[in-house]
């Protein structure tokens, strides 16, 4: 018989603080308990047409560029469809599959895009556009952030709101933390009660429950040294909620929108992003802190995002593996006996599941590029300017979905490429900051940029063309243009009330143009970038490297890893040739694209080189005869009346 006058038994406090739970609210890097989703569309350019046809969900149905396949829905799969097949071998192994070909803009239709049943015979005069794809993409984020909406009233605590970062077309990460917080102190009140405690390192009371419900989420197994009969701790408590909220997004986005996707539900970025890739289609995975060991020593390293080039070659190089469980074991000295001290450190917090990377609701693209390689060459500004006008329209769709009309960014720069045979060309001129930018502007200026080209060298044969757009800028008011602050009288007023650019014979002066910031970083970064697989058509990847595509107008899509995205627009075929130069591994048909890749990367090569020479030169100390006090020269010195011409 128990003794009624004994006291009850100790329970065992939590591991978390009060410190910490005060830092989920803000959605700090520093706390255990931060709650990060990653959601990815399932094969979203194949559920984009399936939504637009109307097709049943269980039909087969896959994507195509050409003779390739780019995107196959589940229902295909099984049939043994794969992005390596084309549309004819698609056919044969599943007759009744629906081959739906992108939409495409065509040559002389005026820079509209349409969806075209021949498309697929006229690579020549169409390029692909991912236009429709965007606006679903624009809907479903909408959706997203909706949804998230309800989850932050609050009636005792302040407003909270989650941070959604759109990773690509088709995926986000959003930090659920704040809104999880709120939730925790609505559901718990003794946290609310005792949350202004001066002690904020003590631990928090435990949580009074002893399971969690996960319902239909699908849970990595716990690590070796953790049974399920354990208690739960405040971060599972944390983790439940977030995939409820997670939950809820999902369903929103299929009841109003009809599309399905997965998720995963984790401490930071890295593992959500890999967690959602486990249970694929419509499912969402949760990796609990008590399951990241586990998790991750299934793994090769080379799997995970920023170690599979050729830092990842030079990690197996040195320790003879590429399996997590065993670079586990590798000391972190004997880490940093082999890399330097920051690549070491990063490389052991890394395969134990630590990442701090914050989740950026303002990641944006620093450039732009719409681009066209012609076979057979194009040989007149007639049909050049047939394309420029496509080019134009394409990059003022994107624009459009970065926030341009809502004047958030605006470009400020605009660039031609123009390749004859072996030898390539830039022009590029500023964007007049007074003026509305639409689809007519950028292509006045593409226009003028072109008969420059034309007017100072040979022109034809055009192998390959290409437009940009970059140096963008935030939240320019009205879109005032800064030169008037700079200049006074008439001059100032010519500027307010300068029109769109007319189109000349093309002798204007060419505008001087811009150097790039030399990037000087040997660091880890270096390893972290791999040349791209160019696509035919200029089609950026949605997955696309975003600092690569100023100088790539193809697509970035790399091998499958469990840190890259699912789908991406790229040509496929089965012959192979390995690059001399970077010892890729290339398409035959893709050989020309990869080596426009290389050419312009070496142009770029070029600039950066032409930019350290001029900060080389600006460092130079002036002659000791100079004029003027202290031994400076005067010359530069405007007179009365005179203003200073602006330093390019």
């Amino acid at each position: 018989m128990s003794d009624p006058t004994a006291s009850p038994p100790t329970l065992t406090p939590s591991r978390y603080t009060y410190r910490q739970l005060q830092l989920l609210r803000h959605g700090s890097t520093a706390t255990p308990l931060r709650i990060i989703a990653h959601i990815d569309l399932d094969a979203f350019y194949a559920q984009c047409e399936m939504v637009r046809l109307g097709t049943p969900r269980d039909a087969p149905l896959a994507v195509r560029q050409w003779e390739s396949l780019i995107a196959i829905n589940y229902p295909a799969r099984p049939f043994g469809i794969t992005r390596m097949l084309t549309a004819a071998e698609a056919r044969k192994l599943c007759p009744t599959i629906v081959l739906q070909h992108v939409a495409t803009f065509r040559e002389g239709e005026g820079g509209r895009w349409a969806y075209r049943d021949d498309s697929f015979k006229n690579i020549k005069t169409d390029k692909v556009s991912l236009d429709p794809y965007r606006a679903e993409s624009r809907k479903i984020l909408e959706t997203i952030k909706d949804d998230l909406a309800t989850w932050s009233e609050d009636g005792q605590t302040k407003r909270l709101s989650a941070n959604v970062e759109k990773a690509s077309i088709d995926e986000v990460f959003i930090d659920l933390s704040p809104l999880v917080f709120s939730v925790l102190l609505q559901r718990y009140p003794e946290l609310r009660a005792t949350s202004q405690d001066e002690n904020r390192d003590a631990e928090l009371p435990r949580p009074p429950t002893t399971a969690v419900e996960w319902n239909e989420d699908c849970l990595i197994d716990l690590d070796a040294n953790e049974t399920e009969e354990d208690d739960p701790d405040w971060d599972d408590i944390a983790m439940r909620i977030g995939s409820e909220i997670v939950r809820s997004v999902r369903k929103a986005v299929w009841e109003k929108l009809n599309y399905t996707c997965s998720a995963g539900v984790a401490r930071n970025k890295m593992l959500a992003k890999l967690g959602s890739a486990c249970n694929k289609p419509d499912k969402q995975t949760v990796v609990r802190n008590r399951a990241v060991q586990l998790f991750l020593a299934g793994y090769k390293f080379t799997q995970i995002r920023m170690l599979g080039g050729k830092l990842g070659d030079q990690i197996r190089n040195f320790f003879g593996t590429e399996q997590v469980s065993e670079l586990l074991n590798v000391p972190l000295d004997q880490l940093r006996a082999k890399l330097d001290d920051h690549t070491a450190t990063w490389l052991y917090n890394t395969i134990r599941g630590e990442d701090r990377s914050e989740v950026n609701p303002r990641t944006q693209m620093k450039s732009m590029l719409s681009a066209k390689s012609f076979r057979p060459s194009i040989n007149s500004i007639d049909q050049a300017e047939k394309w420029l006008r496509i080019f134009a329209a394409d990059i003022y769709g994107r624009l459009v979905e970065d926030g341009v009309l809502e004047n958030r960014r605006r470009p400020r720069v605009i660039t031609l490429h123009h390749r004859v045979t072996a030898q390539s060309r830039s022009r590029q001129m500023p964007i007049p900051a007074s003026n509305t930018i639409d689809e007519g502007l950028l292509f006045d200026l593409a226009k003028i940029l072109m008969r420059q080209v034309v007017a100072e060298a040979q022109a034809w044969p055009c192998s390959n063309l290409s437009l940009s757009v970059g140096s963008f800028e935030d939240g320019v008011s009205k879109n005032k243009a800064i030169e008037s602050f700079l200049v006074r009288g008439d001059q100032a007023k010519s500027l307010s009330q300068a029109g769109r650019p007319r189109v000349t014979d093309g002798l204007s002066d060419r505008p001087p143009e811009k150097r790039r910031k030399v990037d000087e970083n040997n660091g880890i970064d270096r390893f972290f970038t791999k040349p791209p697989r160019p696509s035919d058509d200029g089609a950026t990847s949605s997955k696309g490297t975003p600092e690569l595509e100023q100088l790539d107008p193809t697509s970035t899509a790399e091998a499958p890893s469990l840190f890259s995205s699912e789908e991406g627009i790229e040509d496929i075929s089965t012959a192979q040739y390995t690059c001399s130069r970077c010892s890729q591994v290339i398409l035959e048909h893709e050989r020309d694209e990869h080596e426009d890749w290389h050419f312009a990367k070496d142009l770029d090569n070029q600039d950066r080189e032409e930019a350290r020479t001029t900060q080389s030169q600006s460092r130079i100390a002036p002659a000791p005869n100079a004029r003027g006090r202290g031994g400076r020269s005067s010359r530069g010195k405007p007179e009365k009346g005179q203003r200073r011409l602006a330093f390019q």
